[in-house]
């Protein structure tokens, strides 16, 4: 490896690496505002200057200086320092005095290196330029004003989150950072800009004028808005959740987390079930604990096993689930399903339903199928992924269903299940890369998995990835999804599913877990709701058992991947609301059918010992387990019974990237995104 010098230390470095990046190496801190380790490098701000040799006898922008054998690096001389701050005095020139009321003081870089590098005083006393607001939609609030054009919010919303809307426009004095036709930014990532931001110029509109981040408590926690488990921080104040803000996770979301997931947590305040209800005479009262639970317990105690259903939504943590399971199957119910959706997959072996190629690991895939998907809407993250490894120039992306605007080119190669059995003998360019694919890679989205021929989908899909040679991935929707099935949350011998048990004479009493996604109206079975918000599993349920947010307690979540995280409570449970997990112990007290543990402590224990992979916290196992999945099994007869695949075109499912959830769809911000991505809010151009 090539060495220099920085600072008279030498370092060993990779070749190929910039000057900025050794001296950090070395241990050197150097301010910079344009420049970001995962963008293109633009070497605007010029704040990074050191001063090397061999060189000229002045200071060189390190950012965009590649590191060379033998080269000096000094970060600390005279003539740095001058440089520096004669940088940061032209940065403060036209920068308004704003800190006192800008939301990003205490988050700003601008004014922590104005500290560490700039000057004492100014030599510049005329008026400062100013600058007119831009609308870049309901979540970012623009004071463009501060802006110092460092445009790194160009280069992330062009280059990572496809979606060129935002640009430099003029030049000189009159340059300014606008979105094109003054309209809101679409991308389902646009608000990592405002993170990106180095000054107040972007900051979050939900969010302004709420707080000051020293007054906020900061929760390092996992999302559950989709199935990828972002990792997250959760900061609030008192009883509410104020924001939740990504952190740095290199295996599953980079530092980057989709809008839905940033700007959702309104919704935890709103529309909350904090009180038990009982259903009387078609109304719904309030009642005690006491009440609550002995209604439900004496319908269970009247009801034959096999007629009582237990159905979990798509939020539930796995120890939830785990009380759930013991419980009822403690009571000889065999009719569990966590798959509201009537997905198809469920049994076998465990890397039938995950990402096998890890979420990390899309990068070195070669040539991918997408079946029954849109990673857009369905995992924002992950399709910012598959960009990137596009435009490495390394990556051909085949589709079958829904076609959208992915922010990479595709091949479309048809709508629906019968393109997919007939891949094999097509003769398309996309199917030669196939074949001569060194790490091709299959996956299949929630929406081919959920309809009636959703195990012929299976067979197929299985057969196509065998005679490939592909990676088999499952792409779920729901953050509970995969937990639930390691967890076995299926229907036992002679169960129904979840489909079965909301048909009308499906079941005499229901138990929704959370189940908010699920059409109950056919049912007149007696329904037991226990959840957060008083949406669709709420309205016609006859007792409600107010549960937690996922802000609100401590519980593992097992990713698409297969990766176990854990969410950490932020905030206490609304009201008289009540930790899952506790309220299924106190309900199983109330039947006689006691569970074996008293504490979440005692829970995992037991959720250890029955299944172990929920012990392995964060580790996936990815290619090298999937290495001996067997697809011609999972194309057989045991890979989702019998029956043929049908005409009727793939769609993805998510319908609404907004208002996938019960929390989003408590949320005014998503509610006011939905609004204008349907086009029902007029634009500010109009």
């Amino acid at each position: 490896m090539p060495i220099c010098k920085v600072d008279g230390v030498e370092v060993e470095f990779e070749a190929g690496m910039n000057v900025l990046q050794v001296a950090e190496l070395a241990g050197k801190e150097i301010p910079r505002f344009c420049y970001h380790e995962r963008l293109s490098i633009a070497g605007n701000c010029r704040m990074c200057l050191v001063e090397v040799k061999p060189g000229p006898p002045k200071p060189q922008a390190s950012c965009a200086l590649p590191a060379a054998e033998n080269m000096e690096i000094f970060t600390d001389t005279p003539m740095v320092k001058k440089a520096r701050h004669g940088v940061m005095e032209f940065l403060l020139i036209n920068h308004p005095l704003d800190c006192p009321i800008c939301d990003q003081g205490g988050e700003c870089d601008l004014q922590d290196q104005a500290m560490g590098y700039g000057r004492d005083d100014s030599r510049y006393a005329d008026n400062k330029r100013a600058v007119e607001e831009k609308f870049m939609g309901p979540l970012i609030k623009t004071v463009m004003t501060r802006c110092i054009q460092c445009t790194r919010c160009v280069r992330f919303i062009t280059e990572v989150a496809g979606v060129p809307e935002i640009g430099l426009i003029s030049r000189g004095e009159d340059v300014e950072i606008t979105t094109y036709l003054d309209k809101a930014v679409t991308s389902e990532l646009s608000a990592n800009i405002i993170d990106l931001c180095p000054v107040g110029a972007l900051t979050s509109k939900p969010y302004a004028f709420n707080a000051r981040p020293w007054e906020l408590k900061k929760t390092e926690s996992v999302d559950v808005m989709d199935a990828l488990g972002s990792a997250i921080r959760v900061d609030a104040r008192g009883s509410a959740v104020l924001r939740v803000l990504p952190r740095v996770n290199e295996d599953i979301n980079e530092e980057w987390i989709s809008d839905k997931t940033r700007y959702a947590v309104d919704g935890l305040a709103r529309q909350r079930l904090d009180q038990p209800y009982i259903r009387e005479a078609g109304k719904l009262r309030p009642a005690t604990w006491s009440q609550a639970l002995e209604a439900v317990a004496s319908q269970i105690k009247a009801t034959a096993p096999d007629r009582i259903g237990v159905i979990a939504g798509d939020l539930q943590d796995a120890e939830s689930m785990k009380a759930a399971l013991d419980l009822f199957r403690g009571l000889g119910v065999q009719s569990i399903d966590c798959r509201q959706d009537g997905m198809a997959l469920g049994a076998g072996p465990r890397e039938s339903w995950l990402f096998n190629s890890t979420i990390a690991g899309v990068e070195d895939a070669d040539v991918v199928l997408l079946v029954g998907v849109n990673p857009r809407t369905e995992a924002p993250v992950l399709n910012a992924r598959l960009r990137k490894r596009w435009l490495a120039g390394a990556l051909r992306v085949g589709v079958i269903g829904p076609q959208a605007d992915l922010t990479y080119p595709c091949d479309y190669l048809g709508a629906g299940p019968k393109t997919l059995g007939g891949l094999g003998k097509s003769k398309s360019d996309f199917v030669a890369a196939l074949r001569n694919a060194k790490a091709p890679a299959i996956v299949v989205g929630a929406g081919a998995l959920t309809r009636a021929d959703g195990a012929a989908v299976v067979r197929a899909a299985a057969g196509v990835a065998k005679a490939f040679g592909m990676t088999w991935n499952v792409l779920h929707s729901a953050a509970s999804r995969v937990g639930g099935l390691d967890l076995g949350f299926v229907p036992g011998p002679g169960g129904k599913t979840a489909a079965e048990l909301v048909a009308r004479g499906g079941a005499d009493l229901l138990f929704l877990l959370g189940a908010d996604e699920i059409d109950t109206s056919a049912s007149k079975a007696f329904t037991v709701y226990l959840g957060t918000h008083g949406d669709r599993g709420a309205h016609r349920a006859d007792v409600i058992l107010p549960g937690a947010a996922y802000t609100e307690k401590n519980g593992f979540y097992v990713n698409t991947e297969g990766r176990v995280q854990q969410g950490v409570r932020a905030v206490f449970p609304k009201g008289e609301a009540k930790e899952d997990w506790a309220i299924l112990r106190a309900l199983s007290e109330r039947l006689g059918a006691k569970l074996p543990y008293d504490s979440l402590d005692q829970l995992r224990a037991k959720l250890f010992a029955d299944h172990p992979t929920f012990g392995r916290i964060d580790y996936v196992a990815g290619r090298e387990a999937a290495a001996g999945l067997d697809l011609a099994a999972l194309a057989g007869k045991e890979g989702g019974g019998t029956g043929e695949l049908s005409d009727a075109p793939f769609v993805s499912a998510v319908s609404d990237f907004y208002l996938t959830n019960p929390i989003a769809r408590a949320s005014v911000t998503m509610a006011e995104c939905a609004a204008l991505a349907s086009g029902a809010a007029k634009i500010a151009a109009e």
